[in-house]
């Protein structure tokens, strides 16, 4: 693999509670510490950003996944979930594929093989895992 670059720059004002801008190629966002560690929860927090890049990276392996085996993709929606606790820190991802009314059963079966493979192939996820994060994916492909 390419080695792949990402620079961010983030300015802070306010002390810890303040925010600060993150920004980035293709991003702009405030953060900030969340109020349950005395700041001002006025921005996005570092674990909402970490569970973000895990569901971004996690939703485009799948949609590359999906047009690579020509599937008939009408919607595609993820929802995550995270937590941390004394035993680990959790995520677990639930994408939903709606296909077109025509398609086949080998379409469906297919799509339910790329919910598992684009567990397999994202990077982010993988990066994770080897941190020991549990990253579960619960999915299910309907019809329209």
């Amino acid at each position: 693999m390419a080695e792949l670059k990402t620079n961010l720059n983030i300015v802070w004002n306010g002390g810890k509670t303040g925010k600060g801008t993150l920004t980035a190629d293709y991003l702009e966002t405030d953060v900030a510490i969340p109020t349950a560690l005395g700041g001002s929860g006025n921005g996005t927090d570092p674990k909402e950003l970490l569970v973000s890049s895990a569901t971004t990276c996690y939703i485009a392996t799948l949609t590359y996944m999906l047009e690579t085996r020509k599937l008939p993709v009408v919607e595609l929606t993820i929802n995550t979930a995270a937590s941390v606790s004394n035993t680990g820190f959790n995520i677990a991802h639930a994408p939903q594929i709606v296909l077109a009314a025509d398609a086949t059963e080998d379409h469906v079966q297919s799509a339910e093989r790329a919910i598992e493979g684009a567990d397999k192939s994202c990077e982010v996820g993988n990066l994770l895992k080897k941190a020991g994060v549990v990253i579960e994916v619960q999915g299910k492909v309907s019809l329209k």
